[in-house]
């Protein structure tokens, strides 16, 4: 398991995500921990909303692997927070409040006593960076929290939470698969006034802003299409897209979900690619994709065949 720059050390750049735990089995979710552990990783991203009650992922988590403090340390736990579920919608909240209120109720449902890393969930449009960096400064002090990030953020609203918040930003989560990938193919397009792909959608190159500033990038939904739209792998709708995929896992000699993971960490941003899936083989089969070494031909290739330009 290849492994890149976070936090000031390194970290795998495959992470297991608990989105859809909640309704597993104790047995079903420690099969799926153990593939992860087995492929090597040690990553597992978690948030307060994740499996419908607040913190039910998290508490499920807990209860089926009861992690010793020995076997707690062998694993990196990260949250989310700031989304508060309202009737049929939702808001916001970077409140001082809310975020360090999430954070002992994460706690709680982890059975853990601290964070290794702490995401703020969705931008707020009514944060306040000083609130922010109130709830980061209590929550590092008591070490309750050993580093913090965003999610979904352009590079503008980080440099708004620099302003006040003193603790560096170490990763920003944003999705991103083949099929989905503005952040990055607006770039190549730059300045093409008449391709759509050139239009800037995330505030202003948010893959080079966060390389410039050492922030890692976790691609969350590798395998979605577009927003929870289904996956691309195997699909009628893009049979251009898994041509190239099924004749490079030939070439290769892994599996298709392989090279849709490898697109993604051959990348020189050097970014974690947060897996979804509670199928343990489909984990096994995209940690494979880790290392995976594509050459620039074949990176390409995969992005026009996602339906995207090269001028």
């Amino acid at each position: 398991m290849r492994r890149v720059p976070f936090a000031g050390g390194e970290q795998v750049n495959v992470v297991a995500g608990m989105m859809r735990i909640a309704d597993k089995t104790d047995d079903e979710i420690r099969t799926l921990v153990r593939a992860a552990r087995d492929a090597g990783i040690d990553f597992f991203d978690h948030a307060d909303v994740y499996g419908g009650p607040l913190h039910r992922a998290e508490e499920r988590f807990a209860e089926a692997l009861a992690l010793s403090p020995s076997e707690r340390e062998q694993v990196v736990l990260q949250s989310k927070t700031g989304i508060v579920p309202d009737g049929d919608g939702a808001y916001f909240d970077f409140s001082r409040d809310h975020i360090v209120s999430s954070v002992e109720g994460s706690l709680r449902a982890l059975r853990t006593d601290h964070l290794d890393v702490l995401l703020l969930h969705r931008p707020d449009a009514l944060v306040e960076p000083e609130e922010v960096a109130r709830a980061f400064d209590e929550l590092e002090s008591s070490g309750k929290v050993r580093a913090f990030g965003v999610s979904n953020h352009t590079p503008r609203q980080i440099d708004l939470l620099r302003t006040a918040v003193t603790q560096p930003i170490v990763a920003n989560q944003i999705q991103i698969s083949l099929t989905h990938a503005p952040a990055i193919a607006q770039g190549v397009a730059m300045n093409m006034d008449a391709l759509e792909q050139s239009t800037t959608l995330d505030g202003g190159g948010v893959v080079d802003y966060c390389r410039l500033h050492g922030i890692t990038l976790q691609a969350w939904s590798p395998f979605q299409a577009k927003f929870f739209s289904g996956v691309f792998l195997d699909n009628p709708d893009y049979p251009e897209l898994n041509a190239v995929l099924d004749r490079l896992a030939a070439q290769y000699d892994v599996p298709a979900l392989a090279v849709a993971t490898a697109w993604l960490t051959r990348h020189p941003a050097r970014m974690q690619v947060v897996l979804g899936t509670t199928t343990p083989q489909r984990v096994t089969d995209a940690a494979l994709g880790s290392d995976l070494p594509l050459t620039r031909s074949e990176w390409y290739e995969l992005f026009r065949a996602a339906g995207y330009t090269v001028p």
